[in-house]
């Protein structure tokens, strides 16, 4: 997570009470006539802005924690399809159906079927359901994407659909039939069932937090009303009631408020 970004965010809050409070000390001098500028205004939009940010946090550690869960379920995939074309190997399946199997299982292990197919296969694909751990700090959308790796088709929806497609194979092959409990096709389909779940719980996820992180930017960045601009034109309206020069200016004038790019 990127502190600076974070507390960036959180910094323009607290400087907004701050500037509020000033305000409220000038009194009577204080009498904006542009509505948004009123005290009125400006403490319920400091009230959501905490709000907001308090909510991207919340559904900032949810995708987090649903990205850790299915992390911990595909991470040792690879592994364990490779134990499942071993025993496929060693049953009486026919040779048409492990090599088919084999097809499908180099997909989910990320394995090339040949050394001459890397360079007819396109090197990244971008994934819209991993992102860094910068993603609730970001405004520009392109940055939520993070390259996954085409060629070897790792992005967790493929893996899911090829292992439902492995699956399926072996689950129409009656020369399959393994002892391991494990392997067997009943309990590939529990699998499958949590993969699924899993990665559409990201999916999910990634929504929300999109959807949250869009409504902080909105809240704190709008160009017309959000509380940067808003402190920006408070600023000026204390500058044009008691001069550039006076300290009434000089004070708020060194009250910053960042915007990010």
């Amino acid at each position: 997570m990127s502190t600076n970004h974070e507390s960036g965010h959180a910094i323009n809050i607290a400087n907004m009470e701050l500037l509020a409070s000033i305000c409220v000390e000038h009194g009577e001098s204080f009498n904006p006539s542009k509505s948004i500028l009123k005290l009125d205004s400006v403490n319920p939009l400091i009230a959501t802005a905490k709000t907001t940010l308090e909510d991207l946090k919340e559904k900032f550690t949810n995708y987090t924690k649903a990205v850790d869960a299915r992390e911990e379920l595909f991470e040792p995939l690879s592994k364990f399809v490779t134990r499942l074309m071993n025993s496929l190997a060693s049953s009486d399946a026919p040779e048409k159906t492990t090599e088919d199997a084999k097809t499908i299982s180099r997909k989910i292990e990320g394995q090339r079927a040949t050394k001459k197919s890397k360079n007819a296969l396109d090197a990244f694909i971008e994934s819209t359901h991993k992102v860094s751990a910068d993603i609730e700090n970001t405004t520009n959308p392109a940055e939520v994407a993070h390259k996954e790796i085409s060629a070897s088709q790792m992005s967790f929806d493929n893996r899911v659909d090829n292992f439902e497609k492995l699956v399926s194979l072996l689950a129409s092959e009656t020369g399959f039939a393994p002892n391991e409990a494990d392997l067997k096709v009943t309990a590939l389909n529990v699998k499958l069932s949590d993969l699924k779940a899993k990665n559409s719980a990201v999916v999910s996820c990634f929504a929300k937090l999109s959807k949250s992180r869009i409504e902080r930017n909105k809240i704190l960045y709008d160009e017309k009303k959000g509380l940067y601009e808003v402190a920006m034109e408070i600023k000026a309206y204390i500058k044009s009631v008691f001069g550039a020069t006076s300290p009434e200016y000089k004070q708020v004038s060194k009250i910053k408020f960042t915007k990010p790019r």
